[in-house]
């Protein structure tokens, strides 16, 4: 599916997805990144702002990404056509006494800077970035991880991320272990974002885990809490019963980048300030890189949500409203019926 064709999928194009570290990006400069299947270009100007263009200038093609940024304004290439932030063309060199023509234009998408991220809208954005009230709590530290590269779909990861049986067998040592294999009974229910989004929270996720975090010194029940606040985003709460006053939220936002190609963007907001910023990246692209191999092989990557078309068992019942939220949302992109 193209980017013109996912732009028919008004579920993911109206809504508003990662796609690039906020810190990565200074004044002037431009990167190339690709969302939905639609190669874009994101830029910053001197004062701090940030674009989102189509990454091809409308003369001949020429991908923007590998232009420059001068005096606000992003210069072509190709030809040195100049174009404001707007997405005008303000001057041909080829043509210095004449005004550019009015279809000289690049094709320009809403962008706004949340949680460490840029965000890009396709569409017509049908509510604000999803909340993550957590990122802003005085006594949580944040830290941004990722980008972490999938060849898979976008459900696919996050149906894996609020998945609680296979801790024993793809986190051994550290999420879980077979001789606690249980995942014990829970409850999911309909909710809404505030933010313009309708998801799914799930509440009573208990599991044991060997190493509940990168600082715990023994293992322990835990209880997680999910909130599945769009098709592409979910957050998880832990507290581990061994570790009184410890609380952390950790929120995944998945990048589809195309139907099975993703970049899954993690944040963590904890009560740990005792290790560094690399420390705890460490520790979670462990946990994400032991993800990734399962990933790459389940078939089909889109995710099916046909009911029959894999096997679905009680513990699985929040994967299961997950397929069904989505189905009801009326998701095209990534999935198979």
């Amino acid at each position: 599916m193209t980017g013109e064709r996912a732009a028919l999928d008004p579920v993911l194009a109206n809504d508003w997805h990662p796609v690039a570290a906020a810190k990565a990006l200074q004044p002037g400069a431009i990167a190339a990144v690709k969302l939905l299947g639609q190669e874009l270009a994101v830029w910053r100007d001197s004062m701090g702002a940030v674009h989102a263009w189509e990454d091809r200038c409308p003369h001949r093609g020429t991908r923007f990404s590998i232009g420059s940024v001068e005096d606000d304004q992003l210069v072509c290439a190709y030809h040195a056509w100049r174009f404001v932030a707007g997405g005008r063309c303000i001057q041909i060199p080829a043509q210095p006494d004449r005004t550019p023509p009015s279809r000289a234009c690049a094709r320009v998408f809403q962008v706004r800077e949340a949680y460490g991220l840029i965000w890009v809208c396709l569409g017509v954005p049908t509510g604000d970035v999803p909340p993550f009230p957590e990122y802003d709590d005085p006594n949580l530290r944040t830290v941004l991880c990722g980008p972490y590269t999938v060849r898979t779909s976008a459900p696919r990861v996050l149906e894996n991320y609020v998945d609680l049986a296979h801790f024993p067998y793809v986190h051994p040592a550290i999420l879980g272990d077979d001789a606690h294999a249980g995942v014990a009974d829970h409850r999911v229910s309909a909710s809404d974002d505030g933010a313009g989004g309708r998801g799914l929270l799930a509440s009573g996720c208990k599991v044991w885990q060997p190493q509940t975090n990168s600082v715990a010194e023994q293992g322990s029940l835990v209880e997680y809490g999910f909130r599945i606040l769009r098709p592409l985003t979910a957050i998880l709460v832990k507290e581990p019963e061994a570790q009184e006053g410890f609380r952390e939220a950790i929120s995944l936002h998945v990048q589809p980048v195309e139907e099975t190609l993703s970049i899954a963007w993690v944040i963590m907001a904890v009560t740990n300030f005792e290790q560094s910023d690399e420390q705890l990246r460490a520790f979670e692209e462990t946990i994400f890189m032991q993800d990734v191999p399962i990933l790459e092989n389940q078939v089909p990557p889109r995710l099916p949500l046909n009911p029959a078309a894999e096997l679905p068992v009680a513990c699985d019942r929040l994967s299961v409203a997950y397929r069904r939220y989505l189905k009801d949302l009326g998701l095209a992109y990534g999935v198979t019926y």
